[in-house]
């Protein structure tokens, strides 16, 4: 993806577990968000529940570094624990704003983390200020724990399904207390959510991959507007008043978030990729030498172009392993200045040739234009772009990054128009039915706002800058 462009960050990444026996449970969820780290690369926390107490360990940065010198091994054992790594989508980029948020109150104590992006959070924060509650941070996940809190009366359960009445926007949700695992999934499931299990404990988390990483057997998919308790009684399941009869399942998941090893309600995110590129090879084709896919996201569709097409998959750009996610550097200078240290083209395989390039999406454009350029430079006669979604045309506030239409190359232009701005031979996309028809396997309907201005709610009531509250 058009990855500086791709503020397609919906991301973070949840992890929850519940063990049956007293254990070094804080490893398990490590491991879970490890699994997760291409969700979000700005934070990471885990807090553990042991001995009616609780405690917690948070830092920016990844995994690997927050936890590294021996900061996951002095959290305790326990019985239950929860994990969270972060994209910003509300609230700055700071360790103030990292997840688990954690405190004690009615319900003794408590953590939440989220993924997802409220679009009601000032009138919420309005609401519960009014009522003398007290804010340490400015994300959404800190409203959404004081809701449940305040709500509660003693009884967490009866204070997260009346939170959740409250909440719009988006949200998988693990909450955890002293003896309680609970997931919860937003009433359009918005974002992804499974349950797993082993012999011993019960996982919850974004995506199957990460039960793959613990071990864990998948179960099932939570569904839209479930709330799901996971105690010593075992696995109980309820659901939010008035839930929607069609799910709108964000569809960049499948276009970009999710890892391609996993299968979200249903359907296998690599099967999708793998269909979107045959299917731009079969309503797009041009002549040429090579197909080739921006890594890594782009991969799995360039191999399926390459497959339909005939034309032979080439790595025409070398990937640094080391340099994150671009889309995940929270400002843009940041995003434009690593590319630099990503990305480099592999002259031997392109020079004199005509390359196809597959991305899943275009954002800004910068990113795209700066790899045309640099095939060029290179030694590529002709760039040809396919993307493997539609043109984005909106902004998105349901935990995607994209704030106004100034940010959207597509806002206001066309095909042509977009291939002359990034300066390559040909641009095509996927329109939103062939979109669609990527993911006709999956147990869900989709949000498309993005592409069509259509979404679950009506965004212009709400207030929706992501630093509002800094």
């Amino acid at each position: 993806m058009d990855e500086n462009q791709c503020e397609i960050h919906e991301e973070c990444g949840v992890f929850g577990v519940y063990s049956q026996e007293n254990r070094s449970v804080a490893h398990t969820v490590y491991y879970g968000l490890y699994a997760l780290q291409h969700r979000g690369q700005e934070s990471a926390g885990i807090a553990v529940a042991f001995a009616d107490k609780m405690t917690y360990f948070k830092g920016m940065g990844l995994a690997a570094d927050v936890f590294g010198h021996g900061a996951l091994d002095e959290l305790p054992d326990g019985d239950v624990a929860i994990g969270h790594v972060r994209y910003s989508t509300t609230g700055a980029s700071q360790l103030l704003n990292a997840q688990p948020v954690v405190f004690t109150g009615k319900c003794g104590k408590m953590a939440v983390a989220h993924n997802g992006n409220l679009i009601n959070t000032k009138q919420l924060r309005d609401e519960l200020i009014s009522e003398n509650a007290v804010f340490q941070t400015t994300i959404d996940s800190e409203v959404i724990a004081i809701l449940i809190n305040s709500l509660s009366d003693g009884d967490i359960v009866k204070g997260v399904k009346r939170a959740c009445a409250k909440l719009k926007g988006s949200y998988a949700l693990v909450v955890m207390t002293t003896d309680k695992l609970i997931a919860v999934r937003d009433p359009f499931g918005i974002r992804p959510l499974c349950l797993g299990t082993t012999d011993s404990d019960v996982i919850v988390a974004s995506e199957t991959c990460a039960l793959d990483a613990v071990g864990a057997n998948f179960l099932r998919d939570v569904k839209p507007g479930e709330i799901v308790v996971i105690d010593d009684k075992g696995i109980d399941s309820q659901f939010m008043d008035d839930v929607p009869d069609t799910a709108k399942m964000c569809i960049f998941e499948y276009v970009y978030f999710a890892r391609h090893d996993s299968v979200l309600d249903g359907y296998s995110v690599y099967e999708a990729r793998k269909e979107a590129g045959k299917l731009l090879a079969r309503n797009y084709p041009v002549e040429a030498d090579l197909v080739s896919g921006v890594p890594d996201s782009a991969n799995v569709a360039a191999r399926g172009y390459a497959e339909e097409s005939g034309i032979p998959f080439v790595e025409a750009l070398a990937k640094n392993r080391y340099v994150g996610r671009t889309f995940i550097q929270p400002d843009q200078r940041q995003r434009e200045n690593s590319l630099n240290v990503k990305m480099n083209a592999l002259r031997a395989n392109i020079r004199g040739k005509r390359v196809i390039i597959i991305d899943d999406s275009i954002v800004r454009g910068t990113t795209m234009r700066k790899i045309v350029k640099m095939l060029r430079d290179a030694g590529a006669v002709e760039v040809h772009i396919r993307i493997c979604s539609p043109i984005i045309k909106h902004p998105c506030h349901l935990g995607i990054d994209i704030q106004t239409y100034s940010q959207l190359i597509g806002a206001n232009k066309n095909e042509e128009q977009i291939c002359e701005s990034l300066g390559a031979d040909s641009v095509r996309y996927l329109t939103v039915e062939q979109l669609l028809k990527t993911c006709e396997g999956a147990h869900t309907g989709f949000c498309l706002g993005c592409f069509t201005g259509d979404y679950p709610y009506p965004l212009e009531e709400y207030e929706t800058d992501k630093l509002k509250f800094e």
